[in-house]
């Protein structure tokens, strides 16, 4: 059976083991209607965007 000739480091080990993070996404109040939303976005639930109706929703 194969066995690795050198220690792997620490160091080396550890490089492997940094990407299995997950990061919630940011989300703002819209202050039309109160409901969550993405930022720099209109807000899917009452169309506004910045203080302005930009959408007609359905």
């Amino acid at each position: 059976m194969a066995v690795p000739f050198r220690r792997v480091s620490s160091t080396r080990r550890n490089k492997r083991r940094t990407h299995d993070k997950l990061t919630a996404p940011t989300v703002i109040v819209c202050p039309e209607c109160g409901e969550f939303t993405l930022p720099h976005r209109v807000c899917k639930h009452c169309g506004s965007y910045n203080g302005q109706k930009v959408m007609e929703v359905k």
